[in-house]
């Protein structure tokens, strides 16, 4: 058992690091297809705000640890929890090489949720579909509130947020000529690209930073929910002294310091090692970015995932960026998107949750059938 435990802790690392080089794009394609910064600088940037960003809170940690599958009804073992990795895995390296930035969250989520009811012989309350929080709304579990919600609202305001951004400063523009003389001078094309190019290497940090306080966290509350089972079983009754630190530090809503910092220097390291087929998708293919576009989308995309950090909502970095481009490029001119491209992703994002579920249905399955669960 103690062996499968530390397989779950690999395997909870490998999607970790191709979380990080799968979704790097979703967190600098907007600054490379702006030509502010090369890849290689826009990816060490990413992978330094990543880490920041992923000791900032374990709100989204805890409701992937003990918000989403009922313990009660099914036995959350290492083998669930290696099904659910690799079609998360799976999913992800085969949108990855497709080039289509489908959301690593919602792999996850739905690898979960495939392989617990694969466990529990599918049994749908093995699924916490809803529960109602202390009176606040915010503290709410289960897949309609901290899953569903988000993924429908989330892209919703980040193409909204999107376009209200980049309205704005359009209009700031607009205010500027229009009061002519040196503030006209300042709203001449060349300084605005000049003063957004700068603009947007704090915007692509603050993206970076969003997308390490998001992603980061997931894995970790898949590490978390296989030391509590692990606990809960005995398996840490007699540890080997070089083990010790597997022992949870608290109790079952808090996640160890060692979790933290591994999760987030395995995201770091799988962010430098880029992902550049997806950025090409994102900020090439979906509409012509200028760093004012790029600031924009990436202001609005990084403070829909930092709000829904705060209340624990594991929402998709590659919905919210996506849809912020779609916004900006929208209010620009709505010709100007690739609908053929926008179809793609969107096809990506509807399949991602039963895709990786099934996959690691069809795992867990299999494994019962060759008598290893």
């Amino acid at each position: 058992m103690l062996t499968l435990l530390l397989v779950v802790i690999l395997a909870a690392l490998v999607f970790e690091f191709i979380n990080g080089f799968h979704d790097t794009a979703n967190s600098i394609a907007t600054v490379v297809a702006t030509k502010v910064l090369t890849p290689g600088q826009a990816i060490m940037l990413a992978a330094s705000t990543n880490l920041i960003g992923a000791f900032w809170g374990t709100a989204v940690a805890k409701t992937i640890a003990s918000g989403l599958v009922d313990t009660d009804v099914v036995n959350v073992t290492s083998q669930v929890l290696i099904c659910a990795l690799l079609g998360a895995i799976v999913w992800n390296l085969i949108t990855w090489w497709r080039g289509l930035p489908s959301s690593s969250s919602h792999a996850l989520i739905g690898g979960l949720c495939g392989a617990a009811l694969a466990a529990a012989h599918n049994n749908w309350a093995a699924l916490i579909w809803s529960k109602a929080g202390d009176g606040d709304w915010t503290s709410n579990k289960g897949l309609l509130w901290k899953v569903v919600m988000p993924m429908v609202t989330s892209p919703v305001a980040g193409f909204l947020l999107g376009v209200l951004i980049i309205t704005l400063l359009y209009l700031l523009i607009s205010a500027l000529m229009r009061a002519g003389g040196p503030l006209a001078r300042i709203a001449r094309p060349h300084w605005v690209n000049a003063f957004f190019g700068k603009a947007q290497f704090v915007s692509a940090a603050y993206m970076g930073f969003a997308h390490g306080r998001q992603d980061a966290q997931k894995t970790m509350g898949i590490i978390a929910l296989a030391i509590f089972a692990a606990q809960s079983a005995g398996t840490l009754d007699d540890l080997p002294a070089w083990l010790q630190f597997l022992h949870p530090d608290g109790g079952k809503d808090d996640i160890d310091r060692w979790v933290i910092a591994t999760c987030a220097l395995v995201m770091a390291a799988g962010t430098a090692s880029g992902g550049w087929r997806i950025i090409k998708t994102l900020g090439h293919k979906m509409v012509k970015l200028h760093p004012i576009d790029g600031f924009a989308a990436e202001t609005a995309s990084a403070t829909i995932l930092v709000t829904a950090a705060h209340f624990g909502m594991p929402v998709s970095t590659t919905h919210s960026i996506s849809t912020a481009i779609m916004g900006v490029g929208f209010a620009k001119n709505p010709r100007a998107l690739k609908i053929g491209v926008i179809e793609r992703i969107v096809w990506a994002w509807i399949l991602t949750i039963p895709a990786a579920g099934g996959l690691a249905y069809g795992v867990f399955k299999l494994f019962a059938f060759a008598g290893w669960t």
